[in-house]
């Protein structure tokens, strides 16, 4: 059976059983500090499981990607040397949100393994939590397994929890007996055992439990199932192979390769390492970029890094000495392409980074061997050959070179390594890594507002309108919830939540609002406005008179010149993006932006600066559509019928079965939950101030619209003027007269340069009326009175020709600063 049909049998058997097929989640998850990648199917239903969001539905299934390559989950440098552990790999789920438990669990499971999948009873065995004895007998009475196939672990194999705190409980799993001549082969050997005989296939958690800080157990009320199978795994299994690479989807990606390196898989132990991490690493990384994840030097982008350079590194040892891998993607786009609609759709642009980064990387190995060939140059001559912790971590760390690459070039010059100093340059990088480590580089959520978020909604009502009156239903003080505050002499800083608010909460690069929240008896000053959770808004501010207290009723007022300020930006960067497109290609993807009142800011993928004609024709296409105002409009409706009309969502981020679709004109229909203007003109002037780099393959614009664009081109207007009055000329002449006075400055320097190496050219000759002479070794040593570190060089430089031998050491007094200019000159 293929593993394409298993995909689709999977989520067929469920979803006859009642249950919501849902889509695979974005690697990269959304609302979650603790996780730098998905790593496992229930990452995408984490609040319906900490039941800070309400579920659609009660029963569902999926089939997730997931990254297990930093982090706390991290397999990386065990790929390629085993036959089952990824860094990319699809795992198969169903879930159960307070509807079936454990007997359903565990029926649905033996049905579709038994009967869909046909695996012989005879191979399978089970384990169970050893204190869940309710489990242990819906396995034996109920499924009718003899006790000698179930096995009772403890907690460390078969009790799951999310956290420290938090929904947890015990797990069962299933085991498939590849049979006695697969493993280590022991008489012992049983399941439990490390070796290949008996492998997990599937694992059931029964998330009965909520632990709190003391480490006490208390029964949930609404228990819930969260299954994970490995899809690389079974598909193995059913083939009839011992390891996941010899799968069909591997078996074909792995061809690819064979054409690509020019070597036959399964002829040479170490190439079959290679070729396998290759397989892998292409997956990840392939999915990875289509998910607008980039190679960088910190977070995911640095793990994206490591995964690519080690594939590079492996294809270098099969002899490959130019860019390779991005030959890869298209196999990849035809094996996944179909299921994952984002390979295919950002194909040219993955081709491009990974080609990018294998040249970067190429080059830097390069740069790495001359390092070690330096060292091992230095060390030649000693007794102890020694290639220092420091030298080791460098080349590793910052060249990538892998240990054993260093082993082996240590060993063809005789040299040894410094494992236990490199082992502490290691451990420092690790605990600095631990301590920077924030997972998905979001903000993590104040205990408080999670508490909330479970007992407390707040109605956005913002786009109809800028000011409403509601109920205070919670007051925060220094991160407790409190009943009321009062004013004495300074302003009190404070949280509120309201049930309903015009205020939006920070989100999609949109900035907060301000604005004013006041009664009869009090004002409050709102500085920020946040959304830590999807129905929580959190106004933050000050207390500036008299008293609050939850129940009372506020009039809340935001500041519309303000918002409209920031609308005029959010607008304006959905047409930038569609410019962006029109004028370099479909490639150009939103990486990242920022909404604020006073600019905006846009992060898009592309590999090259923009040419003054690129940026030209992208701000009068703004201009364009500012002026010819076309309408702006947003519509809610289902996600399936906004994807049918084309609305562009950011990949990754989280939609509901409702959203919000805005369009701007005929051009531009994207997802989008911001505040927005009625019409482009309302823009009135669109002024692009910058385009940078802020990544490799991601660029920068930063742009104003509006009295921002106006006022910035009045200020240039008016020195300008100042400019041209300054050099007595007319408007349109300045830049001319600026070219002439800059040459004739070029021209005035070479005459001064000129005029000095005369100057020191005779001075070096009374110089040499200094020079002593010690053990037939020439010396000059003196001070000089010079205005430039140039003019230093000069008479060094002329000394140095005219002593022929000997040592020379100059200094001067540099803007009180001391400089020293030492040489030795040898005669030839």
């Amino acid at each position: 059976m293929q593993l394409d049909d298993i995909r689709k049998r999977f989520l067929s058997f469920f979803e006859s059983h009642g249950h919501q097929k849902v889509a695979s989640s974005s690697l990269v998850p959304r609302n979650d500090p603790t996780l730098l990648f998905t790593n496992a199917g229930m990452v995408q239903f984490k609040e319906i499981f900490l039941a800070t969001h309400p579920p659609d539905f009660k029963k569902a299934t999926s089939c997730q990607i997931c990254i297990r390559a930093g982090g706390k989950h991290n397999d990386l440098e065990n790929v390629g040397k085993t036959a089952r552990h990824h860094t990319f790999f699809e795992m198969l789920g169903n879930f159960s949100f307070g509807d079936y438990f454990k007997d359903k669990a565990i029926e649905y499971t033996w049905n579709f393994l038994t009967k869909e999948l046909k695996l012989s009873k005879k191979n399978l065995y089970v384990s169970v939590y050893e204190k869940d004895d309710e489990a242990y007998k819906i396995w034996h009475k109920k499924i009718k397994i003899e006790p000698s196939r179930i096995y009772r672990f403890g907690e460390k194999d078969n009790f799951w929890a999310m956290g420290e705190t938090g929904p947890c409980g015990p797990c069962s799993e299933i085991y498939y007996d590849q049979g006695k001549d697969i493993g280590c082969r022991k008489k012992s050997c049983d399941v439990g055992c490390s070796c290949d005989r008996y492998i997990e296939i599937w694992n059931l958690v029964f998330m009965q439990y909520q632990r709190d800080e003391k480490g006490e157990l208390t029964p949930l009320p609404k228990p819930s199932i969260d299954t994970g199978m490995g899809l690389e795994r079974i598909a193995a299994v059913l083939q009839g192979v011992h390891s996941n690479y010899d799968t069909d989807l591997f078996q074909k990606l792995i061809s690819s390769i064979e054409k690509v390196v020019v070597k036959k898989y399964k002829e040479n132990p170490e190439a079959d390492i290679s070729i396998r991490v290759i397989a892998d690493h292409i997956r990840s990384s392939t999915f990875l970029i289509s998910e607008g994840v980039l190679p960088s030097n910190e977070g995911r982008g640095y793990v994206l890094r490591r995964i690519l350079r080690r594939a590079i590194r492996h294809g270098k040892k099969l002899g490959l000495t130019t860019p390779f891998l991005y030959k890869l993607v298209p196999t990849m786009v035809e094996l996944m392409g179909k299921t994952y609609g984002q390979l295919k759709d950002q194909q040219p642009f993955t081709e491009k980074v990974i080609h990018a980064e294998e040249e970067r990387f190429l080059q830097t190995l390069d740069n790495g061997l001359k390092i070690l060939e330096g060292e091992i140059l230095k060390l030649k001559d000693q007794k102890k050959k020694i290639l220092s912790g420091e030298t080791i971590y460098k080349l590793y760390d910052t060249f990538g070179f892998p240990l054993d690459l260093i082993e082996l070039l240590a060993q063809e010059h005789h040299f040894s390594l410094d494992t236990a100093g490199f082992e502490k340059y290691m451990n420092e990088q690790r605990e600095r890594a631990r301590a920077k480590w924030v997972g998905s580089g979001e903000k993590k959520q104040l205990s408080i507002y999670h508490t909330l978020s479970q007992k407390l909604k707040c109605q956005f009502k913002g786009y109809e309108t800028t000011q409403t009156h509601s109920k205070l239903k919670a007051l925060i003080h220094e991160g407790k919830e409190v009943s009321s505050l009062t004013v004495s002499d300074k302003p009190i800083p404070c949280e509120l939540i309201f049930a309903e608010t015009p205020f939006y909460g920070e989100g999609g690069g949109q900035i907060g609002d301000t604005g004013l929240i006041k009664n009869k008896e009090a004002e409050i000053e709102i500085t920020d406005t946040q959304k830590p959770f999807p129905d929580l808004m959190i106004h933050i501010g000050k207390l500036i008179k008299g008293s609050i207290k939850s129940g009372d009723a506020f009039d809340l007022t935001v500041d519309t010149h303000r918002r409209l300020d920031i609308a005029l930006n959010h607008t304006a960067t959905h047409m930038l993006h569609t410019a962006l497109r029109e004028q370099l290609g479909d490639h150009v993807r939103q990486a990242g932006s920022l909404v604020a009142p006073d600019r905006l800011r846009f992060d898009f993928t592309h590999f090259s600066p923009l040419t003054p004609l690129e940026i030209e024709n992208i701000e009068n296409f703004m201009n364009e559509r500012i002026r010819a105002n076309d309408p702006v409009t947003a519509t809610v409706m289902s996600y399936k019928d906004a994807m049918d009309i084309g609305a562009m969502a950011l990949f990754g981020d989280k939609y509901g079965n409702k959203v919000r679709v805005l369009q701007v004109g005929n051009y531009s229909t994207e997802l989008c939950g911001g505040t927005h203007l009625h019409s482009t003109g309302e823009i009135r002037l669109f002024k692009l101030l910058s385009e940078t780099a802020v990544a490799a393959g991601v660029r920068r614009i930063e742009a104003l619209t509006g009295d921002g664009a106006f006022h910035y081109l009045k200020n240039r207007d008016e020195r300008l003027k100042e400019i041209e009055t300054e050099l007595r000329v007319t408007s349109g002449e300045a830049s001319k007269r600026i070219k002439q006075m800059a040459d004739r400055t070029k021209e005035l320097e070479r005459e001064i340069s000129h005029f000095q190496d005369k100057k020191i050219s005779e001075s070096t000759k009374d110089l040499l009326d200094l020079v002593k002479e010690k053990n037939d070794v020439k010396i000059l040593a003196t001070i000089l009175s010079v205005s430039n570190i140039d003019m230093l060089r000069t008479y060094c430089d002329q000394l140095r020709d005219r002593l022929k031998s000997g040592i020379v050491v100059l200094g001067t007094n540099l803007n009180g600063r001391a400089v020293l200019w030492a040489f030795w000159a040898m005669s030839r």
